[in-house]
């Protein structure tokens, strides 16, 4: 392995330890009492702020009309408000581990609606990967000592929204493409665009807050799973254009592991051997799905979004 190799590689674990740090961090955040529509307008808040600071030249010069209007409203919609609402709501109740298994589900969902709007083919290798990341999901939900308490099943499907949504983004952007924004430009109009949104709803609903002294563990969390978030997706985009799509995709693989460790590490979660079995499915699924060739990223693509 030359030089070059083994950084990218250090650098593509330090992308997904970070990633996966970003669901204990959530985990510890919505247990504080904390309401998702709150939380997600300083989400977005927060990413638009650190985004416009990193790359505030580039984004100068991205352009303004009804297609990027459009494309900004969808990724706001169908790839932060409603995946982040659900997932918070499953958070409160889920461990985070099982959270991260859960989301590693984003590439075998996108196969299936994919091949729904023509943009892929039909693939028995990629099939098998999607039948694997059923399997786990099913290795999570009916066995009687998977989950520490069974009333945790009825918050599996809520936590099964989410990575569908961003296979649903990810399509969307494949097939209609983002109206010539680059990937920056995507994420800091939608973070924009999920501010406005966000903060009328969240003071409709009564969510909104405002995080005061003495400030408390949930507050540093929720700020810092929104840095990590834009930092990481950041990081994540420039690998792929210095190592291509398939090397960066892997991260995949370590988002999942290493969100499953850091729940171990943080918030002491322990798991059955079928939450094990579940997680050893969905790293060979993933494997399975993974295109074997590089192509144009999506803004999901081999991501598991916190």
């Amino acid at each position: 392995m030359t030089r070059e190799r083994m950084q990218l590689t250090g650098f593509l674990l330090l992308l997904g330890c970070g990633w996966g740090l970003t669901q204990p961090l959530i985990k510890i955040t919505v247990t504080a009492g904390y309401q998702p529509l709150g939380l997600i307008f300083w989400q977005v808040f927060i990413g638009a702020i650190v985004l416009g600071f990193l790359r505030w030249r580039q984004l100068r010069r991205a352009p303004f009309n009804r297609r990027t209007i459009a494309v900004w409203l969808m990724i706001t919609i169908i790839g932060s408000v409603l995946p982040s609402t659900t997932s918070y709501r499953a958070a409160f109740h889920l461990p985070a581990g099982i959270m991260s298994i859960v989301i590693a589900t984003i590439p075998m969902m996108a196969f299936p609606i994919a091949l729904l709007l023509g943009t892929d083919r039909f693939s028995w290798r990629r099939l098998g990967g999607l039948s694997l990341g059923m399997l786990g999901v099913a290795l999570i939900a009916f066995p009687q000592a998977s989950l520490p308490e069974r009333a945790m099943i009825a918050f599996l499907p809520l936590a099964l929204v989410a990575p569908f949504c961003y296979a649903c983004e990810g399509n969307i952007v494949a097939k209609w493409g983002t109206a010539g924004l680059d990937p920056f430009a995507v994420l800091f109009g939608a973070s924009v665009a999920g501010t406005l949104m966000a903060l009328p709803l969240a003071i409709a609903t009564d969510q909104f807050f405002v995080p005061r002294a003495p400030f408390i563990l949930a507050d540093l969390t929720m700020v810092l799973s929104a840095i990590i978030h834009v930092l990481v997706y950041s990081g994540y985009v420039w690998l792929i254009g210095r190592a291509g799509a398939v090397f960066a995709g892997q991260v995949s693989y370590v988002v999942t592991g290493s969100g499953v460790v850091w729940a171990m590490l943080l918030l002491g979660e322990s798991y059955s051997l079928w939450v094990w079995a579940a997680l050893a499915c969905m790293v060979v699924g993933l494997s399975l799905v993974q295109p074997r060739l590089a192509h144009t990223p999506t803004l999901r693509e081999g991501l598991a979004h916190g």
